[in-house]
């Protein structure tokens, strides 16, 4: 599989990287997006408050690092989110639905985790494709 565009460095509108990985790997056509905190990138503290204000915050991150491929949520094929407390699944797909509209709604996968990193309410990663 051909790599390219591995990016070490961080996205100027996104937070950096909280360790030894990739904001995005672009192969074959695909860019892959990791997992992604509410972590405001002006500041580099995770958001507080509720489940809705981290995933805002997530995916304006999000938008960022797209941004950054030349691509935007429109592109995105697939998501994976994965929520500390399912409890928040409506909270969150509130506002998941308001970043994502239309007919072409990206495959998508919503699971609970025992813990997040930073103690974080939601992580959310996603696949673009150019």
């Amino acid at each position: 599989m051909a790599r390219k565009a591995l990016k070490k460095t961080p996205v100027s509108e996104a937070p950096k990287a909280i360790g030894p990985y990739s904001q995005w790997v672009q192969a074959n056509g695909f860019v892959f997006v990791s997992g992604q905190i509410a972590i405001d990138p002006k500041i580099g503290l995770l958001v507080d408050g509720s489940v809705a204000r981290q995933t805002k915050q997530v995916f304006e991150n999000m938008k960022a690092i797209l941004a950054e491929s030349r691509l935007s949520l429109r592109d995105v094929v697939k998501v994976e989110v994965f929520l500390k407390d399912m409890n928040d699944f409506s909270a969150m797909n509130e506002v998941y639905a308001s970043y994502f509209m239309g007919k072409n709604l990206p495959a998508r996968q919503t699971i609970q985790a025992a813990a997040l990193p930073k103690n974080a309410l939601v992580e959310i990663s996603c696949i673009a494709a150019k």
